[in-house]
C-alpha cells in the first residue's frame, strides 16, 4: 500500500528578508521556523531544506542499513547515521556525507562497509537524490 506524507511551507516576504514556517502535516509534530539566513548562514534555531534533507536521508538510510542486515542474518544492535548536506549559495546543495557507526554482532569490516555501500545506493531516498554525489564513511564500534 503506497503511502504519502505531506508537509507545506508559509513563506511572509522577500528571499533575503522573509521568513516561513515549514509544518509536518502528516505527523502533526508541528512547525518549525524557516529563513534564507539560516540556510545560508547561521542556523540560530531555525530548520533549512538541507537539514529536513539530512533528516529524511539519516533515517531511511538507517532503516535500509537495518533491513539488509538483519535479511544477511545479521540484525544490528544500533545504528547512529549523520546525513550532512552541503549547500552553496549560487549553486545548490553539492554533495551529502553519510557517516554511520554499527554496532552488529557476527560481522566484520568489509561486510559491514558493503551493506553500508548498499544501503546508501538503494534506500528510497538516496535514489530521491541520485542527481547529488552522496559519499559514505562506514566503521564498526
Amino acid at each position: 500500500m503506497a503511502t504519502t506524507r505531506s508537509a507545506h511551507t508559509v513563506w511572509d516576504g522577500d528571499l533575503l528578508r522573509g521568513n516561513g514556517v515549514v509544518t509536518f502535516d502528516s505527523s502533526g509534530i508541528g512547525g518549525q521556523p524557516v529563513s534564507w539566513p539560516s540556510r545560508a548562514e547561521q542556523a540560530n534555531g531555525k530548520t533549512s531544506p538541507e537539514e529536513l534533507i539530512a533528516a529524511a536521508h539519516s533515517s531511511c538510510f538507517s532503516m535500509a542499513l537495518s533491513h539488509g542486515l538483519a535479511g544477511a542474518g545479521t540484525p544490528p544492535t544500533r545504528l547512529v547515521t549523520s546525513a550532512d548536506v552541503t549547500f552553496q549559495p549560487g549553486e545548490g546543495i553539492t554533495g551529502i556525507h553519510l557517516t554511520v557507526e554499527g554496532t552488529v554482532p557476527g560481522i566484520d569490516a568489509d561486510a559491514f562497509a558493503a551493506a553500508a555501500a548498499d544501503a546508501k545506493a538503494n534506500c528510497p531516498v538516496s535514489q530521491a537524490l541520485a542527481g547529488t554525489t552522496i559519499t559514505l564513511s562506514a566503521q564498526l564500534t
